[in-house]
């Protein structure tokens, strides 16, 4: 048996027999050839699939049945040519009333249309491979006395084959709105883009617009204002620069008579007896200096250079004259920036403050001024000085929010009084030590009442008032309760302390003191701590 070719999408393809022989002939019809190899009772589009190289084809899914018993023997049946007319055709000459083959073409069939309904055979009375045709669909609508399947285009794909789905666009289409869409999406974003550049660009610009030079005039100040004061003082000041064995610093300072200059202790620390200390002084030079002496609990020290290059010295004022609101500038390097100067006011006096005491070292007690000018962590030793350049504190303390060392100013900045620094750095220049002021007395720090009381118990086998002391020269007893120092109140021991500390060893003061509910007061003369001997420098 030879292979079974169904071409039927092209125009002219024969339709071969199963002896192989070609079933069209030179004597048929051009129609008849033109229409063959086309079933018939499908419509264009809506007939069942062609399955090629299938031994027995099935009809599937259709609803008809299927009864082998009724499908003749395919190789007892001659295939015979198919033809149909176009709908509303009209039949050619020669053909006979019921279709090609004039009468008893087709039973059953409408006008122009030759059909066999015999059941298991196609169109023309040919059998059929796939069994009866299915049921037509219910409640199905007529096509019309002339209904026949769409012709074929010249030239072009039959129906069924390559032809494009119905309703669906073609690529090119889909190509051309996918542009369309992306030229409207990109003039969009360009459009925003612009409007957004525009808002911030530059509005008004004129090319030609220049402004005016600069104007000449007067550039001396009053040598009253903060102008003329600061450049008064500040050849005077210098920055110190402190290496030691293990650890170093930086700070401020200002030359005083005999070219020696005045810092803080806690600057020179660092230096110990093996260290090295740089000045620098304003005019950029710089010059190494020793270490005269140094007061831990005044937190005074002074230092020599070698060499001053000329530098002016700057006058020590009397801080006993210094009232809250004065102004005043704040001169020194925080932070390594020389020359930098703040002002503020002297913002209260007589103010406690302990400062040191890191890493076991002397707790410094200063009787301090308070200033709001801005005083930083390098501005230590610099001078504070009033609107006559005159230097009524050294700078040495801030107060913090926070724990760390390295906090900034917030307003609340103390200096040590120029009188007690006068005092101190003398005292250093001729011994290398500065005495340290005392009463002989212990003070009771669980008391919490009115003033401060001296304690009633020895501390560490030690009495509270020290026999032959000032104070025990003055009457003083333990268990007295001192109110006021020179008339001033006081609140705390720290005040009592750095209120005898500011005093000079022998100064007298009167002490206003309460003993069994009865107010008396007596004076007392300022005696001075043992002096250790002097250290060489």
């Amino acid at each position: 048996m030879t292979e079974e070719n169904r071409d039927f999408g092209l125009e002219g393809a024969p339709v071969r027999t199963e002896s192989g022989r070609s079933s069209a002939s030179s004597e048929d019809h051009p129609a008849d050839q033109e229409r063959r190899g086309r079933p018939e009772f499908f419509p264009n589009e809506d007939g069942p699939p062609i399955l090629r190289g299938a031994t027995s084809p099935q009809w599937e899914g259709l609803g008809g049945s299927q009864d082998p018993a009724r499908q003749p023997d395919r190789q007892q049946t001659a295939r015979q040519p198919v033809a149909w007319h176009e709908p509303d055709a009209l039949p050619r000459p020669g053909d006979a009333p019921g279709g090609p083959g004039g009468p008893g073409g087709g039973q059953g069939a409408g006008p122009g249309i030759g059909l066999n309904t015999e059941p298991g055979h196609g169109p023309g009375g040919l059998p059929t491979p796939f069994g009866p045709p299915p049921p037509p669909p219910q409640n199905a609508l007529g096509m019309g006395p002339n209904w026949a399947p769409p012709p074929t285009i010249p030239g072009g794909p039959a129906p069924g084959f390559g032809a494009r789905p119905r309703g669906g666009p073609s690529t090119g289409m889909l190509i051309v709105v996918a542009l369309v869409i992306a030229l409207i999406a990109g003039g969009f974003g360009s459009f925003g883009t612009y409007l957004l550049t525009q808002r911030n660009a530059p509005q008004g610009t004129d090319p030609d617009y220049t402004l005016s030079i600069a104007p000449t005039g007067k550039v001396n100040r009053d040598p009253d204002s903060v102008a003329g004061v600061a450049a008064k003082v500040l050849p005077s000041v210098v920055s110190l620069e402190v290496r030691g064995v293990r650890e170093g610093g930086t700070g401020s300072g200002f030359i005083i008579q005999g070219g020696y200059v005045v810092t803080n202790n806690h600057v020179v620390a660092a230096a110990g007896r093996f260290g090295e200390i740089t000045v620098n002084f304003n005019n950029g030079k710089s010059s190494s200096a020793k270490l005269v002496g140094a007061d831990p609990s005044s937190d005074i020290a002074v230092v020599k250079p070698d060499q001053v290059y000329g530098m002016p010295t700057i006058e020590l004022g009397n801080s006993d004259q210094v009232v809250v609101g004065d102004p005043v500038i704040a001169v020194g390097a925080p932070l390594g920036l020389t020359g930098t100067v703040t002002t503020g006011i002297v913002s209260a006096l007589n103010r406690p403050v302990q400062a040191g005491g890191e890493g076991g070292s002397e707790v410094a007690w200063i009787n301090a001024i308070q200033t709001d000018a801005a005083i930083n962590p390098g501005n230590s030793g610099g001078p504070l000085v009033n609107g006559s350049g005159q230097v009524i504190g050294v700078n040495s303390a801030i107060a913090s929010l926070g724990t760390s060392a390295q906090s900034g100013n917030i307003g609340l900045g103390f200096a040590i009084p120029s009188n007690q620094v006068r005092r101190i750095a003398q005292e250093l220049i001729n011994t290398g030590v500065a005495k340290t002021s005392r009463i002989g007395i212990t003070i009771d720090t669980n008391y919490t009442g009115e003033g401060v009381r001296i304690a009633t118990v020895p501390v560490q086998g030690e009495e509270t008032v020290e026999k032959g002391g000032p104070a025990d020269k003055a009457g003083l007893k333990p268990g007295d309760v001192i109110t006021a120092i020179d008339g001033r109140p006081m609140i705390s021991g720290d005040q009592l302390i750095v209120t005898i500390r500011s005093k000079a060893p022998g100064d007298k003061i009167k002490v206003t003191y309460r003993r069994g509910g009865e107010e008396k007061t007596t004076t007392v003369e300022v005696g001075a701590q043992s002096v250790p001997n002097p250290q060489p420098s």
